[in-house]
């Protein structure tokens, strides 16, 4: 309440201020003929008052740069002819500044909160950006008169520079101008016009000194990766434009993308074409998926009419299938195929001997650039007792041949989640265990509480708030004991599968050795570009985080082969602004965008909309009549901040709301779009619907019921 008042007075004393300049005509005492006319008058004065004149002088200056004033040149041309060379630039220098910066912070003041509040997820980049490198920019724009510096002043209010910042580059960069309207202003009788100050010439010198700071700044980067080169030699001559380390979703794309471009490229895996999606990630884990649900369909026969249905099933025919799918899809990541696209596959261990040559088989290949795509592998913590047993990780879980009678599953994330589920509908005596509260953490509460309520009606034990402490084998029983609020908890098992997350691989073929520099979270630190601290060794996917999906991999590997193979030329920053992912779970969980803890953690405003899926027409045909969709929306507009959608087919529904977000459509044009009916898509259809519904005009809605019952003659 504070601030609305201390706004309403700045603005109210900015607005008087601009009514007093206009009513009065005070523009007329900062014309270029007024201060020819007044010379020796004002020349009098100073050498009669020479504190007091400086000080109203500098006072006047502060109060028209502050207020954004036209008159601002003429000030700096009376400086000089008033005051002197060095006197004059003193004072325009500090005056010009202090000006600048009150101007600046008036403007944050007083639209700064707004601007960022309404366009904040809009410039999030912008402001990244000032934070990192706003000096160099507000440097370049106070070397360039041309650039009116009351629009800088007032437009830089809007960005997260620092005042402190602000105010020293300003004093800096208005320096090289202040020198010459000053030294101008000293032969005021030899003028004819301000603006015969700035002639082209001199324009375009201070055009040339604005590119001065950009120019240093990229030199500099420069200078700093050719440092880092220097240290090996480069090859006279390369035997590829591109290598690649690794042959999952990141390394495939990667490889693809160059030799799509014709460059020459080989691509380097020590284990298998496809990576762990292909092998033992997505593709296993959503055929088991299927399977399962298969099982979990015949347990639910009444909901469809059937008085009952057998689903005899072998355990390892299940595995085998998963194989067959593997197999079956293999051709798209194969060897064959790639070769034939003009990529060389190699197989074996890489290992990076200096920023020009990979080697491999005994190989020295030199290359212009390597991309490093390595993924990552499951997380296994130092459990006490560990090595007294043979655990399982979602790497090895496919080589099981019999279904376990009781599965321990360490972790309540998408993995935990979504094999628990599955084995227990299989039959396995599940328990899951988490050591936060609830399960999948990084989804609002409501969600995981629906969730674990699913995982329990499938018959898996949920443990949360359970920390495992060490693994005991007594005899023929393994027990994983965990501490629950200080209390010891035993739990026997058969298998223990650990689905704890998963570690990017970054050791054993020469970062060390590089000094190629890994992030606190144990990947590859890279910049915008998906550059390391080598400038022609990139990263894309799970080795480079920060988003450990499939999909990800892939958006990332686009720019990483575009800037390995065309940098020199143009550079591309990675764009993660709309970034999807699902967990697979039944019913699916899958979101895009921020979430309501996200929101209120950032301090983000949003409206909630939410939707029941119990109401969709198709759900409930297809006896899937559960969920929900959550919609949050910046405040006042349709403008789309994030989705979450828990039910049937969530992963495919979702897409409509990524393409909305991308291309920055709100729920009003989803509205409008028609939607095949009976779909579960026509939930967003609804759900934007409700929204709409939340937000109709109730007093014009009045009225209009007034209208049409006097039209019935009521």
């Amino acid at each position: 309440m504070k601030k609305a008042i201390h706004r309403t007075i700045v603005l109210s004393a900015i607005i008087a201020a601009v009514i007093i300049f206009v009513f009065f005509d005070l523009g007329h005492y900062l014309t270029f003929d007024y201060l020819k006319e007044q010379q020796h008058a004002l020349d009098a004065y100073y050498s009669d008052n020479r504190i007091a004149t400086v000080v109203i002088y500098m006072l006047a200056y502060i109060i028209v740069t502050a207020f954004s004033l036209p008159g601002a040149a003429v000030m700096s041309l009376a400086g000089g002819a008033l005051l002197g060379f060095w006197a004059g630039v003193i004072a325009v220098s500090f005056a010009s500044t202090i000006g600048a910066t009150l101007a600046f912070l008036t403007s944050r003041f007083l639209l700064g909160n707004y601007v960022q509040a309404k366009f904040g997820d809009r410039l999030k980049a912008i402001n990244e950006g000032m934070k990192k490198d706003g000096a160099f920019y507000l440097f370049s724009l106070r070397l360039v008169p041309v650039f009116p510096f009351f629009i800088v002043n007032l437009i830089m209010g809007l960005t997260p520079i620092k005042p402190i910042v602000y105010y020293l580059v300003s004093q800096i960069g208005m320096f090289p101008a202040t020198l010459v309207f000053i030294n101008a202003g000293t032969r005021l009788g030899q003028l004819e016009s301000a603006s015969g100050i700035l002639s082209p010439s001199l324009l375009f010198s201070f055009a040339l000194l604005g590119l001065f700071p950009l120019i240093a700044k990229k030199s500099l980067d420069y200078f700093k990766s050719g440092k880092i080169l220097s240290k090996y030699p480069k090859p006279k001559k390369f035997d590829y434009n591109l290598v690649v380390i690794g042959a999952g979703a990141a390394g495939l794309v990667s490889s693809y993308i160059a030799a799509t471009v014709k460059a020459k490229v080989a691509i380097i895996e020590k284990h298998k074409m496809g990576g762990d999606c292909l092998n033992t990630g997505c593709v296993p884990s959503k055929a088991l998926i299927r399977s399962a649900k298969i099982i979990s369909y015949a347990k639910r026969a009444r909901e469809f009419g059937f008085k009952s249905i057998q689903a005899d099933f072998d355990f390892s025919e299940i595995m085998e299938r998963i194989k067959n799918i593997i197999r079956m899809i293999e051709p798209h990541d194969s060897t064959d195929r790639y070769t034939a696209l003009g990529v060389e596959c190699i197989k074996g261990e890489a290992r990076i001997t200096s920023p020009y040559t990979v080697e491999v088989n005994g190989r020295v290949l030199t290359t212009r650039s390597i991309i490093i795509a390595t993924g990552a592998r499951p997380f296994v913590p130092e459990l006490p007792g560990l090595e007294k047993i043979e655990y399982l990780t979602s790497d090895n879980i496919w080589n099981l041949e019999k279904l376990p009678e009781s599965l321990v599953v360490l972790g309540g994330g998408p993995i935990g989640c979504e094999l628990a589920q599955s084995f227990a509908r299989l039959g396995s005596k599940v328990t899951q265990i988490e050591m936060m509260q609830r399960f999948m953490t990084k989804e609002d509460p409501d969600v995981s509480e629906f969730i674990m309520q699913k995982l329990e009606s499938d018959g898996v034990r949920i443990l949360s708030s359970h920390r495992a402490k060490e693994i005991r084998v007594e005899g023929d029983k393994q027990i994983l004991v965990c501490d629950f609020n200080g209390v010891e908890i035993n739990i026997e098992f058969d298998q223990l599968l650990f689905a704890l997350g998963r570690a990017a691989n970054i050791s054993g073929f020469g970062l060390e050795e590089l000094g190629v520099e890994i992030t606190p979270a144990r990947t590859i630190s890279t910049n915008n570009f998906l550059q390391t601290n080598y400038p022609n060794i990139l990263c894309a996917g799970d080795v480079a985080g920060p988003f450990q999906f499939t999909h990800v991999a892939a958006h990332q590997a686009w720019y990483a082969s575009v800037n390995s193979l065309f940098g020199w030329i143009k550079k591309i920053k990675a764009d993660y602004r709309v970034i999807p992912w699902a967990t697979y779970t039944d019913p699916e969980v899958a979101r895009v965008g921020l979430n309501e803890d996200e929101a209120r953690v950032n301090g983000i405003k949003y409206e909630l909309t939410r939707y029941g899926i119990a109401d969709l027409d198709r759900a409930i045909a297809d006896s899937e009549a559960s969920g929900f969709i959550k919609i949050l929306t910046k405040p006042g507009s349709d403008r789309i901040l994030g989705v979450t959608i828990v039910g049937n087919h969530a992963s495919d529904i979702i897409s409509e709301y990524v393409f909305a977000m991308k291309y920055e459509l709100g729920l009003n044009k989803i509205l409008g779009a028609i939607h095949i009916y009976p779909t579960m898509a026509e939930a967003n259809k609804y759900a934007a619907g409700e929204w709409k519904k939340a937000r109709a005009p109730r007093t014009v809605l009045g009225f209009l019921e007034k209208i049409h019952g006097w039209r019935r003659g009521v």
